[in-house]
């Protein structure tokens, strides 16, 4: 039976968390509650949030500002990051206006140079992330952490405990299963929901101010979905598409509608607002620093190299979720997403037997139309 009900209200609530978060971060303001904002996955939140601070995320995924920060930027830089800096020299955007802090990371070239033009005007502290999955790397980027937690301490005059971090592991641990679970039920076949759905639940919960309960609310959305399903609701059978590469939220999701409003249905998203950052960390470690360091630098992003762990991830998932074809959404001048489409094709079509494809685009909506034309053509093929 195709689900064709209006979402429930908790759906929509999540959809418009960032919407709602920009009323939110204004009262945690006037209450007095340090806002930190950050750039990327890498960066262990569980740090910031156990002095009680909000933490908050920068990427701007509309071409709004995008003009602005070309009179800085060159035009052939990555949107997610000119739209970043156009969003935070204008100060369109609350999450910048507010932050008393902004962290950014050593991922990509891009990133790196532009936060030296944004520590003009803005707050900013860099991190240094190493770019191999080695004990070495992980050794640099544990003292790169301890190195951050000082920098949060002198300026908030605070101290952060260990079991502060403890007790933040603990609970980011839960948010991270809830979001695996939700994502997991896309496995069912056929789908229970559109992926877009999905993804957005899953992006709004990186806007929520408050994350005690977090972990909670996700788990009552799951419940319902499949509660949903043992009823017999579902859309229908439909071609099982993943999506891999670039950060995909807000104007880049003209690739998943493309998808979905050509008779496909994206049932697994591997990027960083997906499952590339789900991996738990190890409440049983003794330093906690250590611990947030092998978690977070495990993450399969094409900034390392090599880079075994994204095509790991992706052969498991390919299997878990059952997909027909995989699309390689790559954001224009995203060098390191680029190069790798090669090794990821390679997975693809020769080890799993799969179709793939490459879509490059950027955060305007002039090339929606063509989109809709090659994703139904990859669709029929399937």
């Amino acid at each position: 039976m195709e689900l064709k009900k209006e979402l429930p209200e908790i759906f929509e609530e999540f959809a418009d968390a960032r919407k709602n978060s920009f009323l939110a971060i204004k009262e945690l303001k006037e209450e007095g509650i340090p806002v930190v904002g950050v750039f990327c996955t890498y960066l262990p939140r569980e740090i910031p949030n156990a002095m009680g601070a909000s933490v908050v995320g920068l990427c701007s995924v509309t071409d709004e500002t995008i003009p602005d920060a070309e009179k800085d930027l060159p035009r052939n830089l990555c949107p997610l990051i000119k739209s970043s800096y156009g969003f935070a020299k204008t100060d369109k955007c609350p999450f910048f206006y507010f932050s008393d802090l902004i962290v950014g990371e050593t991922t990509c070239d891009g990133k790196k140079k532009m936060y030296e033009i944004l520590a003009e005007f803005k707050p900013v502290h860099v991190i240094e992330l190493p770019n191999c999955q080695t004990e070495a790397g992980i050794g640099l980027y544990r003292q790169e952490l301890i190195r951050f937690k000082e920098v949060l301490e002198k300026k908030f005059g605070t101290v952060i405990t260990e079991d502060a971090i403890r007790r933040q592991i603990h609970n980011r641990n839960q948010i991270l299963a809830a979001l695996n679970r939700l994502q997991y039920v896309m496995a069912l076949d056929p789908a229970p929901a559109l992926g877009l759905d999905i993804v957005n639940i899953v992006y709004g919960t990186g806007f929520k101010m408050k994350i005690d309960t977090l972990a909670e609310e996700v788990n009552a959305i799951t419940d319902k979905i499949e509660a949903e399903y043992a009823q017999g609701k579902n859309i229908g059978k439909r071609a099982r598409i993943l999506v891999t590469g670039s950060p995909s939220g807000g104007a880049a999701l003209k690739v998943v509608r493309a998808i979905e409003d050509n008779g496909g249905v994206v049932v697994c998203f591997e990027n960083c607002s997906g499952m590339k950052p789900l991996d738990p960390i190890d409440e049983d470690n003794p330093d906690v620093y250590d611990a947030l360091a092998r978690k977070y630098l495990n993450i399969g992003c094409s900034c390392m190299s090599p880079n075994p762990r994204r095509m790991e991830l992706l052969d498991r998932l390919i299997d878990d979720f059952h997909v027909d074809g995989v699309v390689d959404l790559v954001l224009q001048a995203c060098h390191t997403y680029n190069v790798e489409t090669s090794l990821v094709r390679k997975l693809v079509k020769e080890k799993k037997g799969l179709p793939y494809t490459v879509v490059e685009t950027d955060y305007s909506q002039a090339d929606v139309g063509q989109l809709n034309t090659r994703m139904a053509a990859f669709i029929e093929m399937l």
